[in-house]
């Protein structure tokens, strides 16, 4: 049985962000062939094209991650009706010098969860089109609007509600299947 190296970003810098609580719960929930890794975001500077012919060691390290990597995860929340500016900041870095896109043709799947009913539908929206614009070969269903409620999840990442669990646990194994059938067709050198 293979191994899938996938690399996640949370999109939040908060400590107490409920989309790293779930990004707790993906990871346990996960198919025992996915290792996932996450990928921090919290020291990248601004990312300018003065660096691209020197980057910065978080910048070298973010791509050194990807490049490592099979597959990524974005789990994300939503500020001001689109993704925060650090992970847009991290997707930057990652997709530039001009040639050297981290995401082009890696398979990818965006979920995240907010306290609000909507989820976070309007800023995974925005990043699935930034995606699309990097070439990232995203998996479209099923989509993930999560409305975090704070009873469900403990802070180690167990899910308290079986249902919530299961839905979690089928997304991850859609995920899985998505990674698979994409390297099969665009392996990763």
């Amino acid at each position: 049985m293979s191994t899938y190296k996938v690399a996640y970003f949370v999109g939040s810098l908060s400590s107490t962000s409920v989309n790293r609580t779930l990004s707790r719960a993906l990871v346990r929930l996960a198919p025992d062939d996915l290792e996932l890794t996450e990928i921090p975001i919290g020291t990248l500077r601004l990312y300018t094209p003065d660096l691209d012919d020197d980057y910065p060691p978080e910048a070298r390290a973010l791509k050194d991650t990807l490049a490592a990597s099979d597959a990524v995860l974005f789990v994300t929340p939503e500020y001001n009706r689109s993704i925060p500016g650090a992970l847009k900041n991290a997707i930057d870095w990652a997709s530039r010098p001009h040639g050297q896109n981290s995401f082009d043709h890696m398979p990818a799947a965006v979920i995240g969860a907010s306290p609000g009913m909507i989820g976070t539908a309007l800023a995974q929206q925005s990043l699935r089109g930034v995606l699309s614009y990097c070439n990232a070969r995203q998996m479209t269903s099923p989509e993930a609007y999560i409305q975090f409620d704070p009873d469900v999840y403990t802070d180690s990442g167990e899910v308290t509600d079986e249902d919530t669990a299961t839905f979690l646990r089928e997304f991850m194994q859609e995920f899985r299947d998505h990674v698979q059938r994409v390297l099969a067709v665009l392996p990763r050198d």
